[in-house]
């Protein structure tokens, strides 16, 4: 008897989110900066610094590994318990308001089309977390941070989730989901993402930088522009801070990177 072809699973397709300027309008190392300085564990000249490795970045100049690698060792000793709390009262206050609908809205598209939706972003857990968890999305893929006995190290689990660090998570988070690639979609403003929008079969270009938005327009990729979300009004202000006050007494505690 001929021999039968192994049956292949049926593969899902994905939809993978940058999280800095595509589901955010801000990048969130800065509103971080912005957030210790407004509470006097950074100087202004701390703030500059970190504004002036920002721009770098964007221009391409800044060795975001190494960069990242340094930054890390300032939470070295802290409790992750502690950062975790601190980092959803950060989220709710400065984060959370700068969503953009439209990518909310698109990430319900994806969920509603039965796609498995995850955020693949350079950011540490403490940010990816609550926002997933904002937009009810159950997979999310981040840099690092080496814990050992509820406390940091100062390292960072290599390969930190930037550029071929993005692939090798996502590589694995693929097979471990039944993901199709060539069915799937990912959603960035970076140039430093270009080697991941080539392997999907849906590339989306959103509020991209100049070096970004040029490949795009050369590789015929569609581009969208979201408009910032509006400032919340004094009333939603209120309401979120009164649940901030219960989300502060019904924290729960984390476990693992």
């Amino acid at each position: 008897m001929p021999s039968r072809s192994p049956v292949r699973p049926h593969l899902r397709a994905g939809a993978f989110f940058d999280m800095d300027k595509t589901l955010i309008a801000e990048n969130s190392g800065t509103l971080y900066m912005k957030y210790q300085y407004q509470r006097g564990e950074i100087t202004g000249w701390d703030l500059l610094a970190g504004l002036g490795a920002y721009l770098r970045y964007k221009a391409g100049l800044l060795d975001i590994r190494a960069w990242t690698r340094s930054m890390m060792v300032q939470f070295k000793g802290q409790s992750e318990r502690t950062l975790t709390r601190e980092a959803n009262r950060w989220f709710r206050e400065m984060v959370a308001p700068t969503i953009y609908p439209e990518a909310e809205a698109l990430v319900r598209e994806h969920q509603a089309a039965g796609h498995v939706v995850a955020i693949v972003s350079g950011a540490t857990r403490f940010v990816v977390r609550p926002l997933a968890e904002r937009l009810g999305i159950r997979h999310y893929l981040y840099t690092r941070l080496e814990v050992e006995q509820g406390r940091f190290t100062g390292r960072v689990i290599e390969p930190i989730c930037f550029e071929e660090g993005k692939i090798y998570w996502l590589q694995q988070f693929i097979e471990e989901q039944g993901i199709d690639l060539a069915k799937s979609w990912f959603y960035t403003d970076s140039i430093t993402d270009v080697p991941l929008l080539d392997l999907v079969g849906h590339p989306v270009v959103t509020n991209p930088d100049p070096f970004l938005y040029r490949a795009a327009v050369r590789r015929c990729w569609p581009v969208r522009f979201f408009e910032p979300p509006a400032k919340p009004s004094a009333s939603e202000l209120a309401a979120d801070a009164a649940d901030a006050a219960d989300a502060e007494d019904a924290e729960p505690e984390a476990h693992g990177p």
